[in-house]
């Protein structure tokens, strides 16, 4: 038996904010558990604050984006280290890219893809116009971008040759599942699909 199956799989799920991404992966969770895989969902951000509070550098999380650049490089690699050590299958949860007012930025950058060394990657995607009316509708609850549809078509596309790099890296596989409206299951489905066999 190989390292990797040992290990069992690392598979990374992002979208952009407001496609849906909880409700997917909490499908997808019940239906590994209804196949009787066991599988861990880990948020990249909260392991990464969980290493800055440990440390004493933070008390909320929102303060991470204020510590020095070498920090913050530094807390990616703890997390996806820590991420890496954890046994049996992950799903990492997290951003391909964050939209900031200076740019992109991105949420696996090359250090992190090579320490991780995901099996797959999948981006959840949905139709613009769908995303920005669930922001619209999450506005009261949730602090959401407004992006109008061509912003958020090119976040997706950003997201798509982020993961096409970390592919080309990493030699994992590329899975673009869509959250159609109603259809989270199917979106659900394609990422349960991919620790079969384990």
């Amino acid at each position: 038996m190989s390292s990797v199956e040992k290990r069992g799989k690392i598979v990374i799920v992002t979208g952009v904010p407001g496609v849906g991404k909880t409700t997917v992966l909490n499908a997808a969770l019940d239906l590994c558990r209804g196949a009787g895989k066991e599988v861990s969902l880990l948020n990249y951000g909260n392991v990464m604050f969980e290493e800055a509070s440990r440390r004493g550098l933070v008390k909320a999380r929102d303060e991470m984006r204020h510590l020095p650049v070498k920090t913050q490089i530094e807390l990616q690699l703890q997390a996806s280290e820590s991420i890496r050590a954890a046994k049996g299958n992950v799903i990492v949860d997290t951003h391909m890219f964050i939209n900031t007012p200076k740019g992109y930025m991105p949420g696996i950058p090359s250090w992190v893809a090579e320490s991780l060394k995901p099996d797959a990657i999948v981006l959840l995607e949905a139709e613009p116009e769908e995303i920005s009316k669930r922001r619209r509708k999450d506005a009261a609850i949730r602090v959401r971008e407004a992006d109008s549809p061509e912003r958020i078509t090119e976040h997706q596309m950003m997201g798509r040759y982020g993961a096409a790099a970390i592919s080309v890296q990493t030699g994992c596989t590329v899975v673009i599942a869509k959250n159609k409206e109603g259809g989270h299951l199917e979106a659900a489905k394609a990422i349960a699909s991919l620790f079969e066999g384990e």
